[in-house]
């Protein structure tokens, strides 16, 4: 079995990051300018979606992270031929698509939940698809029951098999009505990739809107789908015969840009995030200025700083688009602990994102979960069944320590509480943080942050 560290040793040297620790010399603010390519969510869907094509697909802003190797590892050993014109764009050629041995699958994927998403174009390409047992960041349950039911109402026969799941088609695959219990990103891309070349109309309710998703479907239409969005969450595809390639761009990464945003503010520094758009950003915008953020929009980007003066406690929950994403919380949460007063977290979206806050807490931030929630009648996010709670008292002083990463976003909040923190910090399987954050190493030199590295 893959440990997690060697896990992030592979995701790492992924994208040439042999690093394994980082030691950070902390205190020092944060000051430049950093740049952000296409979206983590967007990008490795949009390459699984050049299955889809009869005839190559260009796709540019591609970042270099290791689930974007990943997907590309996976398409190679699907047959699709990939070339690297260099600057972030990617061209796809799906004319030679084969089956590839589980053993093949499962080598590539690694810890990823990616290999489901290639269930839908496969079936419609060969007629079956594989399924490795599937990782990603330990954040709490992510059932792929959703996604089998889904494919399972679009025709699709699933066998359990000891190396994972094996997926069939004898006939095309039909349009269905699908009614997701929650508005899941995963579920409805995956509805969105099987349903273009499925016969007939696939009704979608409950479907995610996020950005990335309507990305999605604008590079779906290029390639020649005809899919309408309705109010309510609900999705209509017709299913067509045949797709075409695509040319596309993708949306800007606003996890990442929010993840530096909140650098900025933690560490009391300035930092410019080119790329970075307003519209994707609105609901992290007004919680940045409530905390006590100040930040310009400009053209080409937005600037991030901190403006002096005191930080101001917060009440946010986390939902689904267009809510406050859960992907934003666990950075903001190191700028949370200097705040005068007592913060509030509601995570409603994932049942074991607090991990991460055992070591802020040794790091001397105050920081008590409560795993069941906390009831509230300013509440506006419908309280679920695995929500849970953090309360954040500040402000606390942060002190160096040992700190070993366990996920993406919670590895990403404890590089920013060592950046912020009085002392040194060793910070170790850093490699996962390159699962989402292009050259984040490179990123910190530019922003003049003190650290040395170790392999």
């Amino acid at each position: 079995m893959t440990t997690l560290s060697d896990d992030a040793k592979r995701q790492g040297e992924r994208v040439g990051l042999n690093v394994d620790t980082i030691t950070i010399h902390g205190g020092k603010p944060l000051i430049g300018r950093v740049d952000v390519r296409g979206a983590k969510n967007l990008v490795t869907k949009a390459m699984v979606a050049a299955l889809l094509g009869d005839g190559p697909s260009v796709l540019r802003g591609v970042p270099a992270i290791s689930d974007v190797a990943i997907v590309r590892g996976l398409l190679e050993a699907h047959g699709v031929r990939i070339t690297d014109t260099g600057d972030g764009e990617l061209t796809m050629d799906p004319s030679n698509v084969r089956s590839a041995h589980f053993a093949e699958i499962d080598a590539h994927a690694g810890s990823s939940r990616i290999p489901i998403l290639f269930c839908g174009p496969l079936l419609h390409q060969l007629g079956e698809a594989f399924i490795p047992d599937l990782g990603g960041c330990r954040i709490g349950d992510r059932p792929i029951n959703f996604h089998l039911d889904a494919l399972r109402a679009f025709g699709a026969k699933v066998t359990k098999l000891p190396q994972g799941i094996h997926l069939t088609a004898p006939e095309r695959l039909r349009g269905a009505e699908i009614d997701l219990p929650f508005p899941s990103v995963g579920a409805t891309e995956q509805v969105l990739l099987s349903a273009v070349r499925a016969e007939g109309v696939t009704e979608l309710k409950n479907a995610a809107i996020e950005p990335e998703i309507m990305d999605l479907i604008s590079i779906l239409q290029k390639m020649g789908a005809v899919i309408w969005v309705e109010p309510n969450r609900t999705i209509f595809i017709e299913g067509v015969d045949r797709l075409g390639g695509y040319e596309h761009r993708a949306l800007f990464d606003r996890n990442e840009a929010a993840s530096w945003a909140a650098a900025a503010l933690a560490t009391k520094g300035d930092i410019f995030v080119a790329g970075a758009k307003q519209p994707e950003l609105l609901t992290f915008l007004n919680v940045f200025r409530k905390v006590g953020g100040e930040f310009t929009v400009m053209e080409d980007g937005i600037r991030f700083w901190h403006p002096g003066g005191p930080l101001k406690p917060v009440i946010v929950e986390t939902d689904v688009h267009p809510g406050f994403m859960t992907d934003w919380q666990q950075p903001l949460v190191v700028a949370m602990s200097q705040a005068e007063g007592q913060s509030i977290v509601h995570e409603t979206v994932y049942e074991n994102r607090f991990g991460f806050t055992d070591s802020l807490n040794a790091m001397g931030a105050n920081i008590v979960v409560h795993q069941d929630g906390i009831a509230s009648i300013t509440r506006r996010v419908p309280r679920r069944a695995l929500e849970q709670a953090a309360v954040i008292t500040g402000p606390t002083p942060l002190h160096g320590a040992d700190i070993r990463v366990p996920d993406l976003r919670g590895g990403f909040s404890h590089l920013i509480a060592a950046l912020a923190a009085d002392g040194t910090s060793t910070i170790s399987n850093v490699g996962i943080i390159a699962r989402g954050y292009e050259h984040f190493i490179d990123k910190l030199r530019d922003l003049g942050a003190d650290f040395e590295t170790a392999d």
